[in-house]
């Protein structure tokens, strides 16, 4: 018999796990809670959601074949357990490090992983596909999708389970329904409260199988009793399960059942694992298992930084400086005092993006519209036209899945009558966010998720016209157009140039990507020759994009200017300070594209 201490450490791959008895299993799976528990304490990351999925991750490396058999983990925040089953169990310590394991499932990281994630609700969709590819090749081998309850409230995991159940209702394609009752925050919607209304796995199993023995029970006296028995049946699944929503899809639905009883899971998998039509098992997880303080605050410990392991608390040093997003939600609050039309809506992140305390204070005006970007984007814009001022906080990676609303029914800066704009401090967020509750048109406002600049917070608010930029500092030999978090660099950078180089820099807040503040621009750009334009976003079609093409459009020709952005590529993990130097876009970079262009 192993050392029930040094399972982890004998498996290097699947075919490794498979070598171990049942009766092992449990003991593996306090090991991957140690360790997933032990690293996210040290590094951060999606803790509840991995923990939850520990025995699901073993059961599914139990019976299947990967990697010829193909799991897609949606979101892929709950795959810590399979990374440590699929060969990087000794990379684990570098999860959600620069150049170590991505915190999501990654194509070019391991042949483990099918598919790159990072939102929710893929996996059916790319599941079905993959399982429309294999057939094409005639590979036999099985696809399963692996999504949570939360991710259920997004249309795209609809679109693909009506496509898996009618046009191709003969293609193979298992779906798992991890059920944990909540997605980052609890979830909100009608299917929420259809996948809250079960029992336990055991007892509803139970009452089933009674009620089944009663049915058969019934005198056999003709067509309409068999009928009425038929509508009895469905009606009872449809009271006690979600089963026959799924089923509405041409689904085969099991479940549901304890999704930490790996003798179960292991067994009820074989079974499914043999069928050749489309199959939804559905089972119960506890986000956090495993981890008390996760367990008991399963929303802190979604996603976290370093923590003791001990007493769950945050390791970060203790600071007054509040962040952009607690500021942001304070003011919310504070506008909304006053104003009865402000309505606040996020999609499925009060907590996130700060609106939890609006929630509780006006919940009458505020919207969760779960994990539905682009609902909740037109969802405003309806709002919107009768007159409220709906705020739609989202994150910028998450702003993605609605980017067709966003151009559809709301209008950025490539889209006519969008008021762009980012403030340069937690201060002038505040007074941003108050020019746009009386603004009367579309405002984007972009702001960092981390920690301020550590400025005073005015109580007063005031209207900053739209469009205005601001000088911060003169100087004859440089022009340097900021935005956003990059002002304070700048002002950095102006600094250390006039007392290391004698360059004296004119720096601007530039406030507003779009409209751009022409009249402050334009005749500094007539007199200071050489201008650096710096901005923490896509170079291409950004702000400095936006100083071309007013410079040009002014037949101010013969400047040089050097933009600094974020250059044609996805940014990889890594700490904030670490990647600014890495993609140019710090004082350093400021000062090095100033000595370029005045030699």
């Amino acid at each position: 018999m192993r050392q029930s201490s040094h399972l982890l450490e004998q498996i290097n791959s699947p075919h490794d796990l498979k070598k171990l008895n049942r009766s092992e299993l449990p003991g593996l799976a306090k090991e991957i809670r140690k360790i997933i528990v032990d690293v996210v304490s040290t590094s951060g990351g999606h803790l509840a959601s991995s923990l939850g999925a520990v025995e699901l991750g073993i059961a599914l490396h139990y019976v299947f074949d990967t990697p010829k058999d193909k799991i897609l983990w949606d979101v892929g925040h709950q795959a810590y357990a399979h990374k440590l089953l699929t060969g990087r169990r000794d990379q684990f310590p570098t999860l959600r490090r620069h150049g170590g394991l991505s915190g999501f499932t990654k194509r070019s990281e391991s042949p483990y992983d099918p598919f790159t994630t990072g939102h929710s609700s893929t996996s059916i969709s790319a599941g079905l596909g993959i399982a429309c590819a294999k057939r094409l090749k005639k590979d036999l081998s099985k696809v399963v999708a692996v999504i949570g309850d939360g991710s259920l409230t997004a249309g795209l995991a609809y679109e693909g389970m009506n496509q898996t159940g009618d046009t191709h209702k003969d293609k193979d394609l298992i779906v798992i329904l991890n059920d944990n009752e909540m997605s980052i925050s609890h979830n909100v919607g009608a299917l929420s409260s259809l996948l809250s209304r079960t029992f336990s796995a055991s007892k509803l199993q139970m009452m089933r199988k009674e009620f089944g023995e009663f049915l058969k029970s019934l005198p056999r006296i003709g067509e309409n009793v068999y009928r009425l028995a038929k509508r009895s049946e469905e009606s009872f699944k449809a009271f006690v399960t979600p089963g026959m929503l799924f089923e509405a899809y041409n689904f085969e639905y099991f479940g549901p059942i304890n999704g930490h009883n790996l003798d179960h899971l292991i067994d009820i998998l074989k079974n499914i694992k043999k069928m050749d039509e489309p199959v939804l098992l559905h089972v119960i997880t506890k986000k956090g298992k495993g981890y008390r303080q996760a367990e008991q605050n399963p929303i802190y410990f979604h996603g976290v930084s370093s923590f003791d392991v001990n007493t769950g608390i945050c390791r970060k040093k203790a600071t007054n400086v509040p962040s952009y997003t607690e500021v942001f939600g304070k003011t919310m609050v504070e506008l909304a005092k006053t104003n009865d039309k402000i309505i606040a809506v996020t999609a499925a992140m009060p907590e996130g993006t700060g609106l939890a305390p609006f929630s509780k204070a006006y919940p009458d005006r505020f919207f969760d519209v779960g994990i539905a970007e682009q609902h909740g984007v037109t969802f405003a814009a309806g709002m919107a036209t009768e007159g409220f001022r709906p705020v739609v906080a989202i994150y910028s990676t998450f702003l993605q899945r609605a980017y067709d609303q966003v151009i559809h029914d709301v209008f950025l800066r490539t889209i006519p009558n969008m008021v762009v704009m980012a403030p340069k401090d937690e201060n002038e967020l505040r007074h941003l966010l108050a020019t746009a509750m009386v603004h009367d048109g579309p405002i984007a406002l972009r702001y960092p998720r981390g920690r301020g600049t550590g400025v005073d917070l005015e109580t007063s608010l005031t209207i900053i016209p739209i469009g205005k930029g601001e000088i911060l500092s003169h100087g004859d030999d440089l022009l340097i157009l900021a935005v956003g978090s990059r002002v304070s660099e700048a002002i950095c950078a102006a600094s250390l140039l006039k007392e290391d180089h004698r360059i004296r820099a004119t720096v601007v807040n530039a406030r507003f990507i779009k409209p751009l503040d022409h009249e402050l621009i334009i005749p500094l750009a007539r007199n200071i020759r050489h201008i650096i334009t710096v901005e923490e976003n896509a170079i291409q079609g950004g702000f400095g994009s936006a100083i071309l093409e007013l410079l040009s459009d002014h037949g101010i020709n013969d400047v040089i200017v050097k933009r600094l952005g974020i250059n044609d590529h996805f940014v990889e993990h890594g700490p904030q300070n670490f990647l600014r130097s890495k993609y140019q876009v710090d004082a350093a970079a400021i000062i090095n594209a100033a000595l370029s262009i005045s030699t």
